[in-house]
């Protein structure tokens, strides 16, 4: 017996990839559509996947688009999204306003507590992280029927973690949601510094400083930078300092 990419025991075989006679294949049929940029990689999922009579393939894609509009006919229960692909982050939460319930599988993930969360909140329903295996694939389909994540220990402290954020921030703590950076660069602002003149001041980049700034903006859910800092203000928490 090995270990799966999570840490878990797992099986050194892959029952569901062998083709099973005389079962009714309808009973346990899980429809799939599989969107990545590369071809090879793509049909090679299918072709494989595709040999189970757990799976049927209902399409494959080089780009989100072509199947989005497409997804309330085609109906698959799972979407597999190769991440590597650009706006990767932004096709999830297109398919996932498209058809909400649909489940997403982000493959390719870096098994980074920041890339996991960032997939976490654009809308997954799992991930497979790029040393995973096959069977590890195969597990996390079954589990995001089933309604279930699989992910690391330390992914899922770090999920845990930031529920507790989001929660602190419904209970009147913005800042929470915010990370050390973000914050540092808001009280910059709250002080009357420009973008160019946070730059400067953090040694970083103009354009680095916009992103933060956008995020913080997203955030906070205010459109303005002053909004931001009057925001944190009004909320009687000016604890700004890195974390």
């Amino acid at each position: 017996m090995g270990h799966d990419s999570y840490g878990h025991a797992a099986p050194c075989s892959t029952p569901l990839l062998r083709q099973r006679r005389g079962v009714d294949q309808s009973e346990f049929m899980i429809r799939l559509a599989i969107v990545a940029g590369i071809r090879l990689y793509r049909e090679g999922l299918a072709q494989v996947l595709g040999r189970s009579p757990h799976f049927e393939i209902t399409a494959t894609a080089a780009r989100p688009e072509e199947v989005l509009a497409s997804l309330a006919e085609l109906r698959p229960d799972v979407v597999l999204l190769d991440m590597a692909m650009p706006d990767s982050l932004a096709a999830v939460q297109a398919i996932v306003e498209a058809v909400p319930g649909l489940r997403i599988v982000a493959l390719a993930v870096a098994d980074e507590d920041d890339q996991v969360l960032a997939c976490a909140e654009a809308g997954v329903a799992g991930y497979v992280p790029r040393a995973a295996s096959l069977e590890d694939l195969v597990a996390v389909i079954q589990s995001v029927t089933r309604g279930e994540t699989i992910c690391s220990p330390r992914v899922a402290a770090s999920l845990l973690r930031r529920v507790a954020m989001l929660a602190a921030g419904r209970a009147g703590l913005p800042l929470a949601v915010l990370t050390g950076r973000e914050r540092e660069i808001l009280r910059l602002i709250d002080r009357g510094l420009s973008n160019k003149e946070i730059a400067r001041d953090l040694g970083i980049e103009v354009a680095t400083v916009k992103n933060h700034v956008h995020n913080i903006l997203e955030k906070l859910k205010v459109h303005r930078r002053g909004e931001a800092a009057a925001r944190m203000r009004g909320a009687g928490s000016l604890r700004l300092a890195s974390s």
